[in-house]
């Protein structure tokens, strides 16, 4: 009963010595079975009959050598590039409506969710006095403007006034200069050149007096249409005060929150209403800087938000400073929403359409890393020797992953890329896993 476990023993022995011993042999018959069992029938209908009869011993060509793997010929093709960014619907108008002025609410409240047109009324106050005021700003202003007449007709009364002194001071002084000349040849007494200096004297006073009246008609005029500017003013403040009364609706959209209620006392300031317009819906999203060169603006753009809509629009503003905390670049996409459907705060997947460039579609599992931890692919390049080529990853897809990084054409080990190196001679069979996916 015990030769059992004794020979156990030695067969796990025997195993260990050839694993620790012969590991590479080992690992080179591990390679080939795998492959062989991957390759399939499909692998023996690819040699050729007279490669599966056993070679003479005299045939001079020796067999190839090399790890078999299998390959597939990929064609880069030209294929639309996007952006893609997760963001938010947000409405393209926004408002609080307030109060400019004091009163009671007398209207009757629209409730939130409905649509108003632009100017529509949303609350109106009660204007207590504000009508008695504008009547008496629009007295003050008829009065005003009644004076202004009688004033009018003063100031060329008091012109011709000023004429009429400068007259009489020029004619006085023409007959004090004849008296003086009359006394110098002794016809004139000092009596009559002393008579004809106190006329000058007088004229020269009623000239001044006369200039007088002539300022203080036209400041009497001045200050009448002061007086009109002035009541014009309070009238139109007072206009402006009823006007506050009734508050309208800055541009049409769907109400946010329920207008002010009946009997409600609003102050400067006091909300009204929100309004918010979200035809058209704005797009907000946040670019990367190692992507904002991609995106230009009228570029077109996409968004799926959350419950699957989807919906197309246009890159309407870039912005030029990043966001100091996350460096990255605010970009909007304005969309047409005519039925509304489409709410603020949304979350959305964007796609923003940039220039075509060529890429390899492969399957996800012909990726792989080299030691340094770069992402590529291993391809067979010249005398069926391997090169580990790097590659970008460009997109997902349900058919295979979108690369660029490689030359136009090049041929992807599909299978077996994790068991050769870089230089490696390799047995390659051609194969598309694509065309084998569909079929």
């Amino acid at each position: 009963m015990r030769l059992i476990p004794v020979l156990t023993a030695l067969a796990v022995t025997a195993f260990l010595v050839l694993a620790v011993l012969q590991r590479d042999a080992l690992l080179e018959f591990a390679r080939s079975n795998h492959l062989a069992l991957a390759l399939g029938d499909d692998g023996a209908e690819d040699t050729p009959p007279e490669a599966e009869a056993p070679a003479p011993e005299d045939a001079e060509t020796p067999p190839e050598e090399g790890v078999r793997v299998v390959a597939m010929r990929s064609t880069a093709r030209i294929v639309d590039t996007a952006v893609i960014l997760r963001g938010e619907t947000q409405a393209a108008r926004e408002v609080d409506v307030k109060a400019e002025t004091s009163g009671l609410v007398v209207s009757e409240p629209l409730r939130k969710g409905a649509f108003v047109e632009q100017d529509q009324l949303l609350c109106v106050l009660d204007p207590g006095t504000r009508v008695a005021m504008l009547d008496e700003a629009s007295a003050r202003l008829d009065e005003a403007e009644a004076r202004v007449p009688g004033i009018e007709a003063g100031v060329p009364e008091a012109e011709a006034r000023l004429q009429e002194a400068l007259a009489r001071l020029e004619e006085a002084r023409i007959n004090a200069r004849a008296a003086a000349a009359l006394k110098e040849d002794g016809f004139a007494t000092e009596t009559r050149v002393a008579a004809t200096e106190a006329a000058v004297r007088s004229a020269e006073a009623q000239v001044s007096s006369a200039r007088a009246g002539l300022e203080t008609a036209r400041s009497g005029l001045n200050g009448a249409q002061a007086s009109i500017r002035s009541a014009e003013a309070a009238v139109a403040a007072a206009q402006k005060e009823i006007e506050r009364l009734r508050i309208r609706a800055p541009f049409a959209g769907l109400l946010e929150s329920d207008t002010a209620e009946l009997g409600a006392l609003l102050q400067p300031g006091a909300l009204c209403a929100t309004i918010i317009q979200l035809d058209p819906i704005r797009i907000v999203a946040y670019v990367p800087e190692t992507s904002v060169n991609r995106v230009a603006l009228d570029a077109m753009a996409g968004a799926r938000l959350s419950d699957g809509t989807e919906v197309t629009g246009r890159v309407s503003f870039l912005s030029r400073s990043a966001d100091p905390a996350t460096r990255t670049f605010r970009v909007e996409i304005t969309a047409q929403n005519a039925d509304l459907a489409i709410r603020d705060g949304q979350t959305a997947e964007v796609g923003i359409e940039t220039a075509g460039v060529k890429a390899h579609l492969l399957p996800q599992s012909a990726l792989t890393l080299d030691d340094e931890g770069r992402l590529g692919i291993r391809a067979v390049a010249a005398e069926n020797t391997v090169a580990f080529l790097p590659i970008t990853l460009l997109r997902d897809t349900r058919d295979g992953v979108w690369v660029t990084g490689l030359d136009d054409r090049v041929d992807v080990i599909t299978l077996g890329q994790e068991y050769v190196e870089d230089g490696v001679r390799v047995i390659p069979t051609f194969r598309d896993p694509r065309a084998e996916a569909t079929q």
